[in-house]
């Protein structure tokens, strides 16, 4: 059974070849502003997966395991998904210098052959640091911020700013590696 990535994402990507260098990718063009946060983060990133995943799904004409994922950040009942400006950036980190938040990702696997569908997502929490005005300005200038929930990654220049960890870090870039990989394995698919 073949294994596709419905994302874009570079980041994901890589992480997925962790489990498996036998993937292919297709992007999903399902619009991700048609689904309305109800306060429920883990049906939230749920509901985003499976329809990035649905949506490639009709044109794919093989056995496969599709894989949708998304990420958001949560801090203070608000979804911090990704700036659109620098004005935003500034203000979502600002917001969570020296404080808590919680990075959620989703994923749904569809098996084309069977219509079955399993889903799951990962909870981390994440404390930053204090950061000063100067720090985050210069973070800002990276440009990294901009194509990333929460207007930070991980995995870049931002892990000067991840005091501690509580969770899945592969998570927090955007793939759990370890809940994927038991979920493929679960579905029948030979890694």
């Amino acid at each position: 059974m073949d294994i596709i990535l419905a994302s874009a994402s570079i980041r994901r990507a890589e992480l997925l070849k962790k489990i498996t260098s036998n993937f292919e990718i297709m992007v999903s063009d399902f619009e991700e502003s048609d689904i309305s946060f109800s306060g429920d983060c883990g049906d939230y990133v749920i509901t985003l997966a499976k329809g990035k995943a649905m949506d490639i799904c009709s044109s794919v004409k093989k056995p496969a395991a599709i894989i949708g994922c998304d990420t958001i950040v949560y801090f203070k009942g608000k979804v911090l998904g990704k700036p659109k400006d620098s004005t935003e950036a500034f203000e979502m980190l600002s917001a969570l210098s020296d404080n808590i938040h919680e990075v959620y990702t989703g994923i749904a696997i569809i098996n084309t052959e069977t219509q079955e569908i399993s889903t799951e997502y990962v909870c981390t929490e994440v404390k930053f640091s204090k950061l000063s005005e100067k720090e985050i300005k210069s973070y800002i200038e990276t440009g990294e911020p901009f194509d990333k929930a929460g207007a930070y990654g991980i995995q870049g220049a931002a892990s000067l700013f991840v005091e501690e960890l509580k969770g899945c870090y592969y998570s927090v870039v955007g793939l759990p590696v370890n809940k994927l990989y038991f979920m493929l394995r679960e579905m029948g698919v030979n890694l």
